[in-house]
């Protein structure tokens, strides 16, 4: 697994966390703000869950690059990999 992923998951968490910690207390999540209100909470959450979703994504696009060119390399080894052959009957 990819650091890039695990940011990604780190941060759906966050993002579920903050959710519902701001719905029982706003005050808890923006306590620099004076009478801070859910739909900012929401629009926070919201914003760190698509940040979460495009940065799995990003992660998946690159783990499927590195999948096909591990498979080219092996298959560029397999190829130039000597083998013995049965000597042919006379």
């Amino acid at each position: 697994m990819s650091q890039m992923m695990v940011w990604s998951i780190n941060l759906f968490v966050l993002s579920i966390g903050i959710l519902v910690a701001g719905m029982i207390k706003p005050k808890w999540i923006f306590f620099w703000v004076k009478t801070p209100s859910r739909l900012q909470i929401q629009l926070l959450a919201m914003a760190l869950f698509m940040g979460a979703t495009v940065l799995f994504g990003e992660a998946n696009i690159a783990k499927e690059k590195e999948q096909q060119l591990a498979k080219v390399e092996a298959s560029k080894v397999i190829e130039e990999t000597p083998t013995i052959e049965a000597e042919a009957k006379k």
